[in-house]
């Protein structure tokens, strides 16, 4: 049979190992702290392991991070996550669009909706996206999907203002 993996003692001892494991807030890495010092207070790795609550492989892992990284390696590293469908740059473009706001007269909506901003981005950037999708991406850029109130582009003002004051209008 063949002797496992050395493990690093220049980081920290057993002792230390299990005082730093009681003020680990993640779980996970406590449990590999404390495999860890099982391990190197003499038991068998699988003992180490199952006493901490961990597989044996799982151990294996973590000492090599341990020797490689040191207390760091011991922390769960984060998972990759689907890169952005939009550009830094075209997310810049449809920020400057929504606040710019829609131009009816050029034959755009009276007001943006998600799927009008889907088709935007279709028609400038050929990329495809669901107002699922674009309803998240307007909100990490900050942007509010509340929106105003729409105005007929033939309002009279004082016609407005006439039936404001008196709950009627009159000529």
């Amino acid at each position: 049979m063949g002797r496992g993996l050395a493990i690093r003692e220049d980081v920290a001892t057993a002792a230390e190992l299990r005082r730093l494991a009681k003020k680990e807030p993640r779980r996970r890495t406590a449990q590999r702290m404390l495999a860890i010092a099982n391990a190197l207070e003499g038991m068998s790795r699988a003992q180490a392991a199952r006493a901490a609550g961990i597989e044996r492989q799982s151990l294996r892992d973590a000492v090599v991070r341990f020797n490689v990284e040191g207390l760091g390696g011991l922390v769960d590293r984060p998972h990759g996550h689907r890169p952005e469908v939009l550009s830094e740059g075209e997310q810049a473009v449809l920020v400057n669009r929504v606040l710019r706001g829609p131009d009816p007269e050029r034959g755009e909506p009276s007001s943006w909706t998600l799927p009008d901003l889907c088709r935007f981005i279709e028609a400038r950037f050929g990329k495809t996206m669901c107002p699922q999708s674009m309803s998240r991406v307007v909100r990490r850029l900050g942007l509010s999907k509340q929106k105003a109130r729409p105005v007929h582009p033939k309002r009279d003002a004082r016609a407005a203002e006439t039936f404001a004051k008196r709950g009627f209008a009159t000529p």
